[in-house]
């Protein structure tokens, strides 16, 4: 599936510390290209991919059928400053974002509650992953002592 993507979004996937069993947690997924070639190298794990747009979430849902069928893509609309977990839901193993204001910079504001609310998703060992590096950085989940 990364064949399709974009050379730089391929980029950023191959560069992700991925798993087969990852939880993963796409922020700001659009139309939720990056979210299924995560979900193809993922066998008993699973991406969580959200996104603030109704449109952007109808579009991955659209274009996702089987990897939603097997439980390996999941997609929610919602802002990641309100994002909580659904009951029952895992703590994320491993967290990513592209060109999300809130994540890098652009809107401070947003960014702390979007880091609070991250780290109540990720369990302690998790890792955060924006773009902005070579092609990624990664960012301290700021945990509660």
């Amino acid at each position: 599936m990364t064949s399709r993507l974009s050379p730089r979004l391929a980029e950023i996937v191959a560069a992700l510390p991925l798993q087969p069993q990852s939880r993963v947690l796409e922020i700001g997924c659009g139309p939720g290209a990056a979210a299924r070639a995560v979900a193809d190298r993922l066998s008993t794990g699973h991406i969580l991919a959200i996104d603030r747009s109704r449109k952007a979430i109808d579009q991955l849902t659209a274009a996702s059928g089987e990897l939603m069928a097997s439980g390996r893509l999941r997609a929610r609309c919602v802002a990641v400053e309100d994002f909580v977990m659904a009951e029952g839901e895992e703590p994320f193993d491993l967290v990513f974002a592209i060109r999300v204001g809130a994540l890098d910079g652009r809107h401070p504001v947003a960014g702390r509650t979007a880091m609070e609310r991250i780290a109540a998703a990720t369990h302690p060992g998790a890792r955060l992953f924006v773009d902005g590096g070579d092609p990624l950085r990664e960012l301290p989940i700021p945990r509660l002592s």
